[in-house]
């Protein structure tokens, strides 16, 4: 792998149980406070109740028709977008004539919300074929590119917990290949019943708010939202005449060839995937400020990656979002990056909610406190099941 020409972000949109733009969630990471709860879109007969971090506002930038036509992780996809785009002071007319590509990922993607439809279907029922229509519409990369008539490459990469960071490293590539002037890339995932009792059949999600790296985890609490940036090219920034707000420096993706759920004890993808990642940015461990762990709280995922932290960024600081989010799957990635975009404009980075007391296994600790920062770069990484893991490095520097 080659060293690779940054790429601006121009613009960022995120909404997740934190808030309903970015500008909300920061404060509300940086107050410290969550409230994950009781599912309300969907029941579960388990005697368990295992809390969720659900969206329950309005999403924004959604008309009667979205919400008719397309899925809610398509709606999720579209508001996070709309904010993005015009953070970067772009709209359908400023993009009219460039080659503006969309990549999104996603996991749920909407499929799972549709249950009275086959139960219909299996019981030789007449079915209301809405729901399928609603499931053909709903491809987020593509609901993205038709709302803002855009003419560039489309894709979804579905890549389990790592497809919004693989999203933004493969739109990157788009833009330092030459294929876009512009891409707005990210994820988007919405909770679901069968993702939620799937979760708990695993026996990994914590029937308490999940705690991340502590020594008493228990799993994992899951979430929805979208999170997604702008990219540009320099020929675009010049044409605009737009400052960039960071830039993505570093991809790697790499796979541990492990186990279908669990990653490599070891974190042996997961450093593969960072090695890349330094090489295609030019950057080493001791220039990276913080890291943005995956940190889901499960046991086996908590102690892969500390190990990997602890080898190669030895006193760093670090944490985990998902206590503000919850895991939101195939977006996880994508508001992960976004929020570690948000931390570097800030300077600071909060504190890795529900972590209180250190696992002698994994003998390392996220920053208990809002943690002032004083390098300019961070990285960003994700460990998915299948054992595909995916690293951004992004950068304020220059700015």
């Amino acid at each position: 792998m080659n060293r690779g020409a940054p790429v601006a972000i121009t613009g960022t949109g995120c909404l997740s149980a934190s808030g309903e733009s970015l500008m909300q969630n920061m404060k509300t990471v940086f107050s410290g406070k969550r409230a994950p709860g009781k599912p309300g879109a969907f029941s579960s007969s388990h005697p368990v109740i295992y809390p969720v971090f659900e969206i329950k506002y309005p999403i924004p930038h959604i008309n009667d028709q979205h919400k008719k036509y397309l899925s809610r992780t398509a709606q999720l996809a579209l508001a996070a977008a709309a904010e993005a785009i015009m953070d970067a002071g772009l709209d359908t007319e400023a993009m009219n004539g460039l080659r503006v590509g969309v990549c999104m990922g996603t996991t749920v993607g909407s499929t799972m919300n549709d249950e009275k439809f086959y139960r219909d279907f299996k019981n030789r029922l007449e079915p209301d074929m809405s729901a399928i229509s609603r499931y053909l519409n709903s491809n987020p990369s593509s609901v993205i590119s038709k709302e803002y008539s855009l003419k560039g490459p489309c894709q979804t990469i579905v890549n389990a917990c790592s497809s919004g960071t693989d999203a933004i490293g493969i739109g990157a590539s788009w833009i330092r290949s030459g294929i876009c002037d512009i891409v707005i890339a990210g994820g988007a995932d919405e909770l679901s019943r069968i993702s939620y009792n799937g979760f708990i059949s695993l026996m990994i999600t914590d029937s308490d708010p999940c705690r991340p790296f502590d020594k008493n985890r228990k799993g994992l609490n899951l979430g929805e939202g979208a999170g997604l940036v702008v990219l540009e090219s320099e020929y675009s920034l010049k044409r605009r005449n737009k400052r960039a707000k960071a830039f993505v420096i570093g991809y790697g993706s790499a796979s541990d060839g492990y186990h279908l759920t669990a990653p490599h004890p070891e974190g042996r993808g997961l450093k593969r995937a960072i090695a890349d990642a330094f090489i295609e940015s030019g950057k080493k461990a001791s220039d990276i400020g913080f890291i943005n762990a995956h940190g889901t709280a499960t046991p086996e995922n908590d102690l892969a990656e500390a190990r990997v932290l602890r080898e190669i960024f030895s006193g760093i600081p670090f944490l985990s979002t998902k206590g503000y989010t919850g895991h939101t799957l195939g977006a996880a990635g994508a508001i992960e990056a976004v929020y570690t975009v948000a931390s570097l404009e800030a300077g600071q980075i909060p504190v890795s909610a529900g972590f209180s007391e250190i696992d002698p296994y994994a003998a390392i600790s996220p920053v208990t406190e809002n943690t002032g920062i004083s390098l300019k770069t961070a990285l960003s990484e994700s460990l998915a099941f299948g054992g595909q893991n995916a690293v951004l490095i992004l950068t304020t520097e220059g700015i």
